[in-house]
């Protein structure tokens, strides 16, 4: 019976590695139909009250077609606006970028007594020999290049959606026969699943647009270039939990060393949209999500880490959100409730509670 129980064990182990390895190497499947779940989620409470009036399926679909299409072009057309800002900037903005880097630089190597090579240090020399300008429009090339992969992606997760929304992939039937075995239990707690991850993506979005914007305003105020870039950046990162705020602040606070020449106003810039961030990230998105969405810091940074490495930066955006996914399903099932509880922190606080209930109760 051990030595059963051992191999039963092993191939549990060699199948989830294996889950693992399809995932990764059909992440260009995989990860639009990720995406297209949810999305489809978001649409599927659309759908059911169109089918309420009467209204054929067909309609509805070519209605979250053009929602979709709409949604896209709005994006599409911020983009374009914010790369031409970039491209018809001054270029009177990249030499004061690379000379600013070059006295901060010099500053530090004369602090750090390493100013040896020449008249200039070697990290010095190294800056002065970059050509900026030509470094940020050779990201930008690359970018356009893979803009073919990106359409790609955005064609399948549209095609995905429409299969989910007409019923040709019934996720509902799926969970039924594989995971809940009863019809009733497994329409009812869908709907639960459905309901929570359809208020934590919209809270998500609301929450990361008005990032954005408070981002960009405060970039407008303090006359940073490219407030446009900054706003569509903090929106997009925003989605990338903990992490991304931190990347949207470091990386603008050095952008505004070379635009804020007063070190009073620098530091009121940066107190500022620290300030930003954690006013959407730490104070308004929890009070919206409430605390049946709470996943511990620890569980996210495991969650950000391995689908990260899955599927690089769309793993990063997607960890969030198929965490409270796998959060749903397991507080619907005693044996997987401790997980849900270890991955919301709750079971320190649980266990604490019923520790005071039995000192009282002694008393």
């Amino acid at each position: 019976m051990n030595e059963l129980k051992h191999i039963k064990t092993l191939l549990i182990v060699l199948v989830v590695i294996l889950v693992f390895y399809v995932l990764k190497l059909l992440s260009f499947i995989f990860i639009p139909l990720v995406l297209a779940l949810f999305i489809a989620l978001l649409f599927l409470p659309f759908m059911r009250w169109l089918n309420k009036k009467n209204v054929p399926k067909t309609i509805g679909l070519i209605l979250v077609i053009l929602i979709i299409t709409g949604i896209l072009a709005i994006g599409t057309k911020l983009i374009q606006l914010t790369t031409r800002e970039i491209v018809t900037a001054k270029t009177g903005l990249f030499e004061n970028i690379q000379d600013k880097l070059k006295t901060i630089v010099l500053s530090v190597e004369e602090f750090f007594l390493v100013k040896d090579i020449g008249k200039e240090g070697m990290v010095s020399s190294t800056i002065q020999n970059l050509n900026i300008s030509e470094t940020l429009f050779g990201y930008i090339r690359s970018i356009l290049d893979s803009t073919w992969k990106i359409v790609t992606m955005i064609l399948m997760t549209l095609f995905f959606v429409i299969l989910l929304l007409a019923g040709s992939i019934d996720v509902q039937e799926i969970m039924n026969k594989t995971i809940y075995q009863q019809s009733f239990s497994s329409k009812k707690i869908f709907r639960e699943i459905e309901l929570s991850l359809v208020t934590f993506i919209r809270v998500k979005f609301v929450v990361s647009i008005l990032a954005g914007t408070g981002i960009g305003l405060a970039c407008l105020f303090f006359h940073i270039d490219f407030p446009l870039f900054w706003g569509l950046l903090a929106f997009a990162l925003h989605f990338v939990q903990m992490i991304g705020s931190i990347v949207v602040i470091v990386l603008l606070s050095l952008f505004a060393i070379v635009e804020i020449q007063i070190p009073g106003i620098l530091l009121v810039f940066i107190l500022t949209i620290t300030a930003i961030q954690l006013l959407f990230g730490s104070i308004l998105e929890p009070i919206f999500m409430g605390r049946s969405f709470s996943i511990n810091t620890i569980t996210i940074l495991i969650m950000l880490m391995f689908w990260g490495y899955l599927w690089g930066v769309t793993g990063l955006i997607l960890s969030v959100p198929i965490s409270v996914f796998l959060k749903s399903i397991f507080e619907q099932f005693p044996n997987t409730k401790l997980i849900a509880e270890i991955m919301s922190g709750t079971t320190k606080n649980r266990f604490a509670y019923k520790v005071q209930d039995k000192i009282f109760r002694k008393k």
